[in-house]
């Protein structure tokens, strides 16, 4: 289950929530979240951030655009177990105005206790010659309404 929330911070910044449902082969022995995994949780709320601005990834890719990770940090406080539903908050906290893009993203349970927190930076790169571009201006248009 995937459901998404789109929202004006009374703070100049872009900011939308996603749920998803820990999946049991997302846990490890000890019926905890793999670490690993809260890098795809974090995948899941920038697609749905995007999505929520009317950008896809597929559109993007189509339009001759890729958006690479090329910094990830994650700071684990505490954790998921299986069947734990998940509230995935992801800000864009400052207008792009060149070739990358950065998320700050923050996961937490149903108690809205705060499990990790992170950062994440996307470049923008031609795709037929991966060489780093401007943030399209039409998703630069888009995320200006909120700053």
């Amino acid at each position: 289950m995937i459901s998404l929330t789109t929202a004006i911070n009374s703070e100049t910044m872009y900011e939308s929530t996603t749920q998803t449902r820990v999946r049991y082969a997302e846990t490890d022995q000890m019926n905890v979240v793999y670490y690993g995994n809260y890098a795809q949780y974090f995948e899941i709320g920038r697609v749905e951030s995007m999505r929520a601005l009317g950008f896809t990834y597929k559109r993007m890719e189509d339009e001759g655009v890729i958006m690479p990770v090329v910094e990830m940090h994650i700071r684990y406080l505490r954790p998921a177990t299986y069947d734990d539903l998940l509230t995935i908050k992801t800000q864009v906290r400052s207008l792009p105005v060149s070739y990358h893009i950065e998320f700050f993203q923050e996961v937490f349970n149903e108690e809205n206790k705060l499990l990790a927190a992170g950062r994440v930076v996307l470049y923008f790169l031609k795709k037929d010659n991966w060489k780093r571009i401007d943030i399209p201006a039409d998703l630069s248009n888009t995320l200006a309404k909120y700053f």
